[in-house]
């Protein structure tokens, strides 16, 4: 089976966990998983003007976007391949403007039988600014032993 913009699948159908190709507007955006782990991401996108605002700055609906799915990565890394994540809620802090390539860090704090707590921000690559910052909450799900397809955010 080759790879599908809806599913991130490879061949025999595993998706692949390092993918969004199964989200497609991240996919769409260029959004990369650079690194995942248990309860930790990193993210990065680099900015087109299409992303940015009329001050030339990341449009803050695509630094919001990198917040919540370098969260919801974070909280994939425990299982890649069978948990999705859902976004419940989200607060986010702009702190200065987004140029150039972005990098999203994802942390998750706390983790509950139904609810998970994040952390996430986004600097700007080029100086390590801090861009924005933001903590929400998330609804994890296991698909190991399910014939549902996994949903979600990331």
């Amino acid at each position: 089976m080759a790879d599908t913009p809806e599913t991130g699948a490879g061949a025999g159908g595993a998706r692949d966990p390092l993918s969004l190709r199964h989200v497609p507007f991240a996919a769409g955006l260029g959004v990369v998983i650079e690194h995942m782990a248990p309860g930790a991401s990193r993210l990065s996108l680099d900015l087109k003007p299409e992303h940015c605002n009329s001050w030339g700055a990341a449009h803050g609906g695509v630094v919001m976007t990198l917040l919540d799915i370098c969260m919801a990565v974070a909280g994939r890394g425990y299982d890649p391949l069978n948990l999705s994540g859902v976004t419940v809620d989200m607060s986010i802090n702009f702190i200065a403007p987004g140029r150039g390539r972005q990098i999203a860090l994802g942390r998750v704090v706390a983790r509950g039988t139904g609810l998970w707590r994040c952390e996430g921000e986004v600097r700007n690559a080029g100086d390590d600014s801090l861009v924005a910052r933001a903590i929400g909450t998330f609804m994890f799900k296991n698909f190991a032993n399910s014939a549902k397809r996994p949903v979600g955010d990331a």
